[in-house]
């Protein structure tokens, strides 16, 4: 595929699933060290629910997290967060990410 310069058996991309105490860990340090940390950053989207509480984000630097060493990586990238949680509705999910201080733009 010429026009991303990847070829065929190259790893494009990972899914990793976090639970119990390593996926509050990682929320903890994203809220509280890793958005503080993006430039201009005015809030989260309040409206990238799914319609069923999960919300989704983007990062477009990974640098943003204090473990990645800016000079040990070959290039910037981005990354996608995906919060699944058991609310049946956005404004459940919304409620429970608030109270984990999500920063959400008013």
């Amino acid at each position: 595929i010429a026009g991303f310069k990847v070829r065929e058996g190259w790893p494009i991309g990972i899914k990793v699933t976090l639970r119990s105490e390593r996926m509050w860990d990682f929320l903890d340090r994203l809220v509280n060290i890793a958005i503080p940390r993006v430039r201009d950053f005015r809030g989260l989207n309040p409206k990238s629910f799914d319609g069923r509480g999960n919300y989704s984000m983007g990062v477009r630097e990974q640098i943003i997290f204090p473990e990645i060493e800016y000079d040990k990586i070959d290039r910037v990238r981005g990354l996608d967060v995906t919060i699944t949680t058991t609310a049946n509705t956005d404004e459940e999910g919304r409620a429970l990410l608030a109270a984990l201080n999500f920063p959400f733009k008013k």
